[in-house]
């Protein structure tokens, strides 16, 4: 079956050629349903080709060549997809600082599916609330178009930042995924407990789901689904697999 997408005409940035300066890969990690043991997404992570890790590469991103990296990730990351064959959503990490206009700044993503057969429905992308952000209405508008082109919108590491309910006052993504920090050992934190407590009930008024990361105990998942969490991703389940997709660990009942 191809695939059919409207690809934009290019902005000035997208027609500049200059090769990203080194290589790199992916690998990918489940996020889990646990409502009935299924995978809901895989997330792209980055990697060295000899399996460096991503603070390693990012270490090598600058103003220079920040826009070809965001543009080459989308792309890495939709390439494996289809070679692995992932049958589910596919969440890709993006730089909105790398995004000049998001209606012709998504060429290469749109190209890169029609290229490799990829739905465009099944791409979420994520943004880090610890990224040096860019005004609040740029960063607006590119979730609108995003969401217009038919993709999942996320915000990473929500919690981690200062700015996650300001962003949620501005617009709302589809999905918020809670930062590690918030829910490692909140079995035993009843302060963290408290604080998602809220953030859920403010996720379920705006109809926005929750992905709980950084899973790696037993008795965090339990508290979390207590709490009505069902989405989750960590070390629990599995770790990252370097351009491969790694088998699941689901915990007994």
């Amino acid at each position: 079956m191809s695939i059919s997408v409207d690809i934009p005409k290019p902005c000035k940035s997208c027609q500049d050629n200059t090769p990203l300066c080194f290589d790199f890969s992916m690998a990918f990690q489940p996020i889990v349903d646990t409502r009935d043991n299924s995978i809901f997404a895989y997330e792209a992570l980055i990697r060295g080709l000899a399996g460096e890790g991503a603070m390693q590469m990012l270490s090598k991103v600058n103003e220079d060549n920040r826009y070809i990296f965001d543009q080459s990730c989308r792309v890495k990351a939709v390439e494996l997809a289809s070679r692995l064959q992932i049958p589910c959503f596919v969440s890709i990490n993006f730089l909105p600082n790398a995004v000049y206009q998001a209606a012709t700044c998504i060429r290469a993503t749109l190209e890169a599916a029609r290229r490799y057969n990829f739905p465009t429905s099944r791409l979420i992308f994520e943004i880090t609330e610890n990224e040096e952000l860019v005004d609040k209405a740029h960063l607006k508008s590119i979730i609108t178009e995003y969401k217009r082109q038919g993709f999942k919108t996320a915000i990473d590491d929500f919690g981690a930042g200062y700015s996650g309910l300001n962003l949620l006052a501005e617009f709302q993504p589809d999905i918020i995924k809670l930062d590690m920090a918030m829910v490692r050992d909140i079995d035993t934190d009843p302060v963290r407990q408290a604080i998602v407590q809220g953030i859920l009930g403010v996720c379920k008024a705006l109809n926005i789901e929750v992905i709980a990361e950084g899973i790696e105990s037993l008795a965090e998942l339990r508290l979390l689904q207590k709490l009505g969490v069902h989405l989750f991703q960590g070390y629990l389940f599995a770790k990252p697999a370097f351009e491969q997709l790694p088998e699941v660990s689901w915990p007994d009942a």
